[in-house]
């Protein structure tokens, strides 16, 4: 890593015998980011692609290890200012992924014209010499100082945290799971995919015949597959409902049908799946630039929500964090500022959220508001803004003040902050898995992951996540 603070010595102030190191861990990261600056897409050097039948794990390409004696002499000695003329390498040895490499170079000969002659060594933890060099570079003649490079941050997307989740439903039993109206190739591929990933067990809820031949259209086998004989969408909602009822699904996903169809079956005060909580939507979002998954509320189903209301949704959404291994979710109630104004009735309901929430009406989380977008999720702006607040900074859930605040919120960090996003419908009997046409399989894997945990937590109040502290 590039050190904030680096004064460089002069042609005249190196003698030879001088020497500098570095050392660095070899992350996964860095041969993906050297694929994308180089253009070098060789498997050998690309964790996970290596190539079919071939179990060795990933090695650095050698370039990248000759940048390693490039890092010590830009930044360290000569330091900056430091010109190439050329480097010799010769690789001994291959570095792995979690290998710490430690860099030394030393000065061999001065020449005339400021230009040194430096030997070079990278050696693992091992002892083992991974690299030999010499390089002649031209050594700065006067003083230069780097202050902090102050390079843009670089975060690379693995989709780690729903790959988390999805493993974390291994122990669990595949969810029974009604399909309504499976009538397209990605409904129907999203199911048979949770299928195969053994996260759900699908009853396809449709016309048999378009059902069919959706599935010979995107070459899809429904060996085994049991279908529920319905004549429309109308009706394929209405009987996935039903399935719920006679105990033979535990979970509702939508296919190729209307969500307002669908969620007017859910919420139907005579054989629906009401509770006595109100039914909301929750946005769970794995966002590069965070380490932790975001959870945006609600975004879909309740427009223009009241105070109890929000109650509701807030409550949800804590549950959903808890259930997904948030002991105790940090929950930011927002508004388009950070104090109470009565003319943005947001920033009193976000208020009166938070005192509702000590008084013991919410549970299960810590709930502060009213915050804006930035004092939420970075604490520098809470802290620049002078926030003490346990929340401010770090949140997990973002309560949003109404359904279109929500839905340009989860789309913004969707479609230009590359977040992967999934989705639970909270609060009624079972989880209900509100999938969108343009959500690609893995997306439709993660909500069904969503489905299997909450409904565990549903049936048992324990999380089979492991917990995390909920630390930003």
């Amino acid at each position: 890593m590039t050190p904030r603070r680096a004064v460089n010595r002069t042609y005249d102030e190196i003698a030879v015998g001088d020497s500098a190191s570095e050392t660095r861990v070899l992350t996964a990261d860095d041969l993906v980011l050297f694929a994308h600056a180089s253009g070098n897409l060789n498997p050998i050097h690309l964790p996970g692609r290596q190539g079919e039948g071939d179990d060795e794990p990933a090695v650095a390409p050698g370039m990248w290890i000759a940048s390693l004696f490039s890092s010590v002499l830009g930044n360290r000695l000569p330091g900056p200012g430091t010109c190439y003329r050329s480097q010799t390498v010769r690789f001994l040895a291959p570095a792995r992924v979690g290998d710490t490499l430690t860099t030394t170079v030393t000065a061999k000969l001065k020449l005339a014209d400021s230009v040194i002659v430096f030997d070079g060594r990278a050696v693992n933890q091992h002892g083992t010499v991974v690299a030999e060099a010499e390089a002649e570079v031209a050594a700065p003649t006067r003083r230069v100082t780097l202050e902090d490079a102050g390079l843009p941050r670089l975060a690379l997307h693995r989709r780690a945290k729903f790959d988390a989740l999805i493993a974390a439903c291994a122990p669990l039993a595949p969810l029974p799971t009604a399909i309504a109206h499976p009538c397209d190739s990605p409904s129907l591929a999203g199911a048979i995919e949770a299928a195969k990933a053994r996260l759900i067990v699908p009853i396809l809820v449709g016309p048999r015949a378009r059902i069919e031949a959706a599935a010979a259209g995107a070459g899809l086998d429904l060996a085994g597959i049991e279908i529920v004989e319905t004549p429309h969408s109308h009706a394929s909602a209405e009987r996935a409902v039903a399935l719920v009822h006679e105990g033979r699904a535990q979970a509702v996903m939508k296919g190729a049908l209307h969500s307002d169809e669908l969620l007017a079956e859910i919420v139907k005060r005579e054989g629906g799946l009401r509770t006595k909580r109100r039914v909301s939507h929750a946005f769970v979002l794995d966002a590069p630039v965070l380490d932790h998954l975001l959870i945006v509320t609600d975004a879909a189903i309740n427009i223009l929500p009241d105070l109890m209301t929000k109650a509701d949704i807030t409550q949800n959404a804590i549950e959903l964090a808890r259930a997904i291994g948030i002991a105790k979710p940090k929950v930011a109630v927002m508004s388009a500022v950070e104090t109470v104004n009565p003319s943005i009735p947001s920033s009193i309901d976000a208020a009166v959220l938070s005192k509702m929430a000590d008084r013991g009406q919410i549970t299960g989380g810590l709930v502060d508001g009213p915050l804006a977008m930035d004092n939420a999720i970075d604490c520098d702006a809470a802290r620049t803004k002078g926030i003490t607040s346990l929340v401010a900074g770090r949140a997990e859930i973002l309560v949003v003040p109404n359904l279109e605040a929500g839905n340009m919120l989860a789309k913004n960090l969707t479609f230009v902050a590359q977040a992967d996003a999934a989705g639970l419908v909270l609060g009624a009997s079972v989880p209900v898995m509100l999938t969108s046409r343009a959500d690609d399989v893995r997306a439709r894997l993660a909500s069904a992951a969503l489905a299997v945990l909450y409904r565990h937590w549903q049936t048992t109040g324990v999380s089979a996540v492991p917990a995390a502290d909920g630390a930003a």
